[in-house]
């Protein structure tokens, strides 16, 4: 694409306008069509190809090739979404899609099913974690080279859709036809809920989604039944979503009259919103957990929580997505995302960190972070005196990139060699436990979590593996990475028995940052 452009460059701007002629604000009521009487520049130089050029031209198709290089000079959230990325980026947000309900892995070139979807076709169906899918549709699909977007191609579809599955079952030997009705397949925004010890509840909230506020709701209820009386929101890796629902979500925590976040447009004066007093979490003691790929929605929350004094900030600075983004959908379901305003804290922080025009440099900055010494320090980032900000308890806060917590909990360095990056990025690991899982699935269902986790501690190691490539890479790890890498497998394999729940509670029994956060709650009761 990058040649095409060099070569079109001077069409880019006339076909990225005749785009934008067909561009319909999402969800607006009774829109009003672009309207110019008198041709632009570029509405001309579009007519001129369309009239003179010596072939025909597909504006379409090209508009589809040349915008991305368009909107790379805006900002690096202002972008093109084809129609067909459009609907897989918008599933978690919309909080369901519609296909099959299983989450599955690709190991030794067979489909494996590692957890179905509860409430989704494959449940009702009892299809099972452990299954491999052999056919699809009387196709052979095991060790035919499949990879996760043919497999998710086969698999979803619009609701009311029939497909047929072959499945392999563990302890039978013929292949069992399942036929599947697609349907909506429901998207949990919560990934864990449960009590971190006998007061205080943990909640962990991967996206901020249509769902959100009712699934977090539920979890409240659940663990107040269990006389919670702190709670641990876990924004960590939570790239953000919808805006309205991390305000409904701090509308649970603020006083009547708190401001929770304001946003403001080039042509656009404030909005502001404000709590209504109505939540029902007001008289919990809060932490809230952030990394560096804590943005956006994360970041609104975690803002309004520190800039009114309602919680304790815990982790490391925030990935710093200060703009609100709006969807314009074209006429071929295509999509321009567009950067409209700027979101900004209670007390006036613009938490957007800086663009110089290089979406290299914004790519890389927080690499920039690593090396220069911020992940384990937090003396090693300072604020200019500009970007200085009052919170409503009188706390100095600044802006200018992402939310700095109130307690600062460094990076693990220990678990840094190139081999073990490579070890857990690669999956060799993950694909271990798998199988482990399959071959000991009976056996590990009979035990409680507690004995299925020392089971699998005294019968399994990294060591045991015998792809040569892995020995080779353990061989380079450190005494610390090798032990950390027989407890990740243990954690796999608790959770594709017992599910995600059961996987944060062994996960999370040695996390730094879980310790701190139950360190400073316990000088709230």
């Amino acid at each position: 694409m990058n040649n095409k452009t060099s070569i079109l460059l001077p069409l880019l701007i006339a076909l990225a306008f005749a785009c934008g002629m067909w561009v319909q604000r999402a969800f607006q009521k009774n829109a009003t069509p672009f309207l110019n009487p008198v041709p632009s520049k570029m509405e001309s130089v579009m007519q001129l190809i369309k009239k003179e050029y010596v072939e025909d031209v597909n504006i379409d198709s090209l508009c589809g090739e040349m915008l991305p290089a368009l909107f790379e000079k805006l900002d690096p959230h202002s972008v093109y979404i084809s129609a067909e990325e459009y609907r897989d980026m918008t599933d978690p947000i919309r909080g369901s899609f519609e296909g099959i309900g299983v989450q599955f892995n690709i190991q030794n070139d067979t489909i494996v099913i590692v957890q179905v979807i509860h409430g989704g076709p494959s449940e009702k169906l009892n299809i099972k974690a452990g299954d491999k899918i052999i056919t699809v549709n009387d196709s052979l699909v095991a060790g035919v080279g499949m990879t996760n977007e043919k497999t998710i191609k086969l698999l979803k579809g619009p609701s009311g859709t029939k497909v047929t599955v072959g499945i392999k079952r563990y302890g039978t030997q013929k292949i069992i036809p399942f036929e599947i009705t697609r349907g909506a397949v429901p998207i949990t925004s919560i990934d864990a809920s449960y009590m971190l010890d006998n007061q205080t509840g943990y909640i962990a909230i991967n996206c901020f989604s249509q769902n959100t506020h009712d699934e977090f709701l539920s979890a409240v209820s659940l663990l107040k039944s269990k006389n919670m009386k702190n709670l641990v929101i876990d924004l960590r890796e939570n790239g953000g979503g919808l805006l309205f629902a991390a305000i409904s979500l701090a509308e649970e925590f603020l006083q009547q009259g708190d401001t929770i976040v304001f946003t403001k447009g080039r042509n656009e004066p404030a909005e502001y919103f404000v709590a209504e007093g109505t939540g029902t979490c007001g008289n919990l003691n809060l932490v809230v957990l952030i990394n560096e790929y804590s943005a956006s929605a994360s970041e609104i929350f975690a803002g309004a929580m520190q800039d009114n004094g309602r919680g304790t900030i815990v982790g490391r600075r925030s990935y710093g997505k200060g703009v609100v983004n709006e969807d314009f959908p074209l006429r071929d379901s295509s999509v321009v995302r567009l950067t409209t305003k700027k979101f900004y804290t209670p007390c006036g922080r613009c938490i957007q960190k800086p663009y110089n025009g290089s979406l290299n440099d914004y790519d890389h900055e927080l690499v920039n972070r690593y090396d220069h010494g911020e992940m384990r320090a937090a003396d090693s980032i300072s604020f200019p005196d500009s970007l200085k900000f009052v919170t409503k308890t009188g706390k100095i806060v600044y802006g200018g990139g992402g939310i700095m917590p109130d307690v600062f909990v460094p990076m693990d360095t220990t678990l840094m060699s190139n081999a073990y990056k490579r070890i857990t990025a690669e999956g060799h690991i993950y694909n271990f436990a798998c199988a482990f899982a399959e071959n000991n699935r009976n056996r590990l269902q009979s035990l409680s979590t507690e004995e299925a986790y020392q089971y699998c501690r005294n019968n399994i190691s990294c060591k045991k593996i015998t792809d040569n490539e892995t020995k080779k890479l353990l061989t380079e790890c450190s005494p610390t990475e090798v032990e950390r890498l027989d407890k990740l497998m243990c954690y796999y394999i608790i959770r594709n028995i017992f599910g995600n729940t059961a996987f944060f509670e062994f996960y999370n029994a040695d996390d730094t940052t879980i310790q701190k956060a139950l360190e400073i709650l316990s000088t709230k009761n």
